[in-house]
């Protein structure tokens, strides 16, 4: 098992070398994800991994990429893409311009969600998607719009619990064992990296969905990433987190009143 001062050890490496910074997210979670890469890679001690990771740059891109979380799928939680169908953009729809950040958007199959949704509102020709994530290897494939085909089937039902009416196959293209979504919903979609971390406010948005990052961090950053959301969000704009996140406890809380349960929050002042 690795010890704290070693879990330290590494984080601080990660800063000074490559300017990533995990010292906030959860222990617990960090000490998992570490130990799991050095059983996959097979690195007899902590120390060689420490010596990979400070003097190899590629090696690094595979930490980043274990250590942050790329779990996602399309349409997940239906009841909060229905939520948004019938509920909030059709408020949204009223605005000239309507600017939506995914942050943490991970291989982007929310994203694509979205401007399905958006797109079946008519709403995409006037949408602009911001999606970002800390980790520029994961964005390349959401950039791509490629996913597993055996995972078609799963997103279909997702599509039609969240109140789809298409044939959700109209969307994509089967190749092999691939599935490649239409051009036309990536036309909206910019995809830039951002660290929810050390990063600023880039813009000012009516929707910000942050869904099942948070839970990975600490208290404290989690304070400073509702900050941070508060800065990006217009009077009367709306997050939407995961399930098991909440503004409840934050300092911005008395500024937001609770649409939808835990997971939409609405700006009111």
């Amino acid at each position: 098992m690795l010890r704290e001062e070693e879990i330290t050890l590494l984080l601080q490496e990660v800063y000074d070398t490559y300017g990533y910074d995990f010292s906030n997210y959860a222990r617990a979670s960090l000490k998992r994800r570490i130990t799991r890469l050095m059983v996959l890679d097979r690195f007899p001690s902590f120390a060689e991994l420490l010596y990979k990771i400070k003097s190899d740059a590629d090696y690094m891109k595979r930490f980043v990429e274990e250590i942050t979380v790329n779990v996602t799928e399309m349409f997940r939680d239906p009841e909060v893409y229905k939520t948004l169908r019938q509920e909030i953009l059709p408020l949204l729809a009223t605005y000239p311009l309507i600017r939506i950040w995914h942050a943490g958007c991970a291989t982007g199959e929310e994203v694509y969600s979205m401007a399905i949704v958006l797109k079946e509102l008519n709403l995409l020709h006037k949408s602009l998607l911001y999606a970002t994530d800390i980790n520029p290897d994961v964005l390349e494939k959401a950039k791509r719009g490629i996913f597993p085909l055996n995972q078609m089937k799963q997103y279909t039902e997702n599509y039609i619990q969240s109140g789809g009416k298409e044939a959700f196959s109209n969307y994509y293209a089967a190749n092999y064992e691939y599935a490649k979504f239409d051009v036309s919903l990536t036309s909206r979609m910019i995809f830039a990296t951002h660290n929810l971390v050390s990063d600023k406010s880039f813009n000012e948005f009516q929707l910000i969905l942050c869904r099942n990052v948070l839970i990975y961090f600490d208290k404290d950053l989690q304070e400073n990433v509702f900050q941070l959301f508060d800065n990006s969000l217009e009077g009367l704009g709306f997050v939407v987190l995961g399930a098991k996140e909440t503004l409840r406890f934050s300092s911005i809380i008395k500024g937001y009143k609770q649409w939808n349960k835990e997971k939409i929050w609405r700006k009111i002042s």
